[in-house]
C-alpha cells in the first residue's frame, strides 16, 4: 500500500507561508497523485509586514516557483539589492567623520584560490578590504544597478538580492500559489488543534470549515507560534545575553522627490544604543531603529530614529513609528512530531543581515528535499532537520555577534551598550575560539561545514576587516603575491567595466515599470 504524504497544511499567510506553500506545491504538487497544500490563515492576525531585506538565494526560490522576476519587481516595488553598508559601527562619528564598510554579496575575487589577505594587508592596507577585493563597493557607491536592461531574469552582472514591500510579496506570493500551483487557501480562524492519540496532529478545528486535516502541518503563524508554542509548548532558546536586541521602532517615509538616488544595498547604521536599517524602495524608504530596551527606553529609540530621519532629509510630516516588541532566540526544536516551524514561529534573533527570510527560504527548501515522506520516516527526517537548523541558527548568532564585539564605539556615560557588546562574556564559544584562530590567519572554508551555509566564510572576512580586525601579518613568498596581485587587478577591472556599463539603479527601475 502506497501510505506516502499526501496533504500538507500551512498555518499562517505571509511571506513565510505563502513562500512554504508555493515551494512545496510547485515542486510536488500538479501532478497526478501530487501533495495537496492547503494553507490556513485567519483575517485577525495580519503578519508583521517589516521583513524587506533578502539574500540571492531569492532568485532561485522565485525561479522554482515560477514566478516572473520582471512581474515580481513591477508589484512588490522591489529594488535591488547588492549587500550591506555599515556605518558607524567601528568608532562611530557622522558623515565624512564616520566609518563605513560594506558586505557585499559578491565573493572576493579569487577568494579561496589566492592569499587576499595576507598580500591585502602587506601592500594596501590602507584601501577598505572589500574595496581591494569585489567590484561591489564602487558600484554601490556610483548608485548602480547589479545588471544591465538586456540581461535575462534572475541573471545578474554583480551578484543581487531584493528589497520590497513584505505586504505587497505576500499578496503576490498569495495569487501565484492559488491561481497557478494548485494551492487551497482557507480564511478562518483557528478554534482548536485536534490530535491523534500517538500525539500527532490530525486536524485544525476552524469556525467555518470544520477539521481540516493532514499528514504534516508546518507553523507559520508568526510569533504567536500556535503549533510549535502553544500546542506543543517548545520552549524558546533565549540569546537575550549573547544579542541584546528586542524591540524596533519601525515607518515608512517618502522621498524627498521622486528621483531622489536609489540605494541598492541595505543601510545599517550605528547609534549609542543600537542601530537604525534604511532600505531604499523605489516609491519610499522603510526605516527602523532597532534597540534593547534593557539598554534604551522607547523614548531615546524614537529620539534617534527622528534625528536620522531628519539628517537624511526625509519630509517633515511622517507617520508615527510602530513598535514592535521580540524575544531573541530560537526553538530548541522545530521539527516535532508532524509539524515544522518555518518563520518567526521558529525563532527570531534581529532584522541584521537579513536572515529570517533566508532561513525560511533554506527551511522550505530542505523540506521539499525530504519528501515524498511516510510518517514512519518522518522520525529521521525531524532529527536531520532539527541537527542540520539548530547548527544554522547558532552560526548566524555567531555572525551577528561579531558586529558588535569588534566594535571600538565610546558613548557617552551610563551608555554601556556597546561596552557591554565587548565583553568576550556575552560572545558565543565558538566565536571565542574562531576569533582567536583568526588572529593568525583568515576565516577559510573549512571553518563552516554545510555547503549551504547562511554566511559563509566571505561574509566573516567582509565583515572582519570593515570592523577593523587585523591578524597577525604573514610574509608571503613574491609568487603568492603576484597571484593575490592579480586578483586586486581583476577586481579593479571589473569595477571599471562595471561602472561604465551599468545603469543607474533608479534608471532600471523605472525601465522595468515601463515595460509593464
Amino acid at each position: 500500500m502506497d501510505d506516502r504524504l499526501r496533504d500538507v497544511v500551512v498555518l499562517g499567510g505571509g511571506s513565510a507561508g505563502w513562500l512554504v506553500a508555493a515551494l512545496l506545491a510547485a515542486v510536488h504538487g500538479g501532478q497526478q497523485g501530487g501533495l495537496r497544500v492547503t494553507l490556513v490563515e485567519s483575517s485577525e492576525a495580519p503578519p508583521i509586514g517589516v521583513g524587506e531585506g533578502t539574500w540571492p538565494g531569492m532568485r532561485d526560490t522565485l525561479r522554482r516557483i515560477g514566478l516572473s522576476e520582471a512581474d515580481f519587481a513591477r508589484r512588490c516595488q522591489v529594488s535591488f539589492k547588492q549587500g550591506s553598508r555599515f556605518d558607524g559601527w567601528l568608532h562611530g562619528g557622522d558623515g565624512a567623520q564616520g566609518d563605513r564598510y560594506y558586505h557585499p554579496f559578491m565573493l572576493p575575487v579569487g577568494f579561496g584560490d589566492a592569499d587576499l589577505v595576507a598580500a591585502w594587508l602587506a601592500t594596501r592596507p590602507e584601501q577598505a578590504f572589500a574595496d581591494a577585493v569585489s567590484p561591489s563597493v564602487q558600484v554601490c557607491e556610483a548608485g548602480l544597478a547589479p545588471k544591465q536592461v538586456q540581461t535575462p531574469e534572475f541573471g545578474a552582472v554583480a551578484n543581487y538580492a531584493y528589497h520590497f514591500d513584505a505586504g505587497l510579496f505576500g499578496q503576490v506570493l498569495r495569487e501565484h500559489a492559488t491561481a497557478r500551483l494548485g494551492v487551497r487557501h482557507v480564511v478562518d480562524h483557528v478554534d482548536d488543534v485536534l490530535s491523534h492519540e500517538n500525539g500527532d496532529i490530525a486536524a485544525l478545528q476552524t469556525r467555518a470549515h470544520g477539521a481540516i486535516a493532514a499528514g504534516l502541518f508546518i507553523d507559520c503563524s508568526g510569533l504567536a507560534a500556535r503549533l510549535i508554542g502553544q500546542h506543543f509548548g517548545m520552549p524558546l532558546r533565549s540569546e537575550r545575553e549573547v544579542l541584546f536586541n528586542d524591540a524596533a521602532l519601525a515607518l515608512q517615509v517618502p522621498y524627498a522627490r521622486p528621483d531622489a538616488p536609489l540605494p541598492s544595498c541595505t543601510i545599517a547604521t550605528a547609534w549609542a544604543k543600537g542601530w537604525i536599517w534604511d532600505i531604499g524602495l523605489p516609491a519610499r524608504r522603510g526605516v527602523g531603529a532597532v534597540f534593547s530596551r534593557t539598554h534604551a527606553g522607547e523614548d531615546e529609540a524614537l529620539a534617534a530614529l527622528q534625528a536620522y530621519l531628519n539628517a537624511t532629509g526625509a519630509p517633515a510630516e511622517r507617520p508615527a513609528p510602530r513598535l514592535i516588541r521580540f524575544e531573541p532566540g530560537y526553538r530548541e526544536r522545530f521539527w516535532v512530531r508532524n509539524c515544522v516551524a518555518i518563520g518567526l514561529s521558529s525563532g527570531f534573533i534581529e532584522p541584521l543581515e537579513a536572515s529570517a527570510l533566508a532561513l525560511v527560504e533554506l527551511s522550505a527548501a530542505r523540506l521539499c528535499d525530504e519528501l515524498p515522506m511516510r510518517r514512519a520516516t518522518m522520525d529521521g527526517a525531524a532529527r536531520r532537520f532539527n541537527d542540520d537548523f539548530g547548527y544554522r541558527w547558532a552560526r548566524v548568532i555567531d555572525f551577528l555577534k561579531l558586529h558588535y564585539a569588534l566594535s571600538s564605539r565610546q558613548d557617552e556615560p551610563g551608555s554601556d551598550y556597546w561596552r557591554a557588546h565587548r565583553d568576550p562574556a556575552t560572545w558565543p564559544e565558538r566565536l571565542r575560539e574562531q576569533l582567536a584562530a583568526w588572529q593568525l590567519r583568515p576565516p577559510a572554508r573549512h571553518d563552516f561545514g554545510r555547503i549551504d551555509e547562511v554566511f559563509p566564510a566571505a561574509s566573516y572576512q567582509y565583515v572582519l576587516y570593515g570592523m577593523g580586525f587585523r591578524p597577525h601579518a604573514q610574509p608571503l613568498p613574491a609568487p603568492k603575491l603576484q597571484a593575490a596581485q592579480a586578483c586586486f587587478d581583476e577586481a579593479a577591472r571589473q569595477a571599471r567595466r562595471f561602472l561604465s556599463g551599468l545603469p543607474g539603479h533608479r534608471s532600471l527601475i523605472d525601465h522595468l515599470h515601463r515595460q509593464a
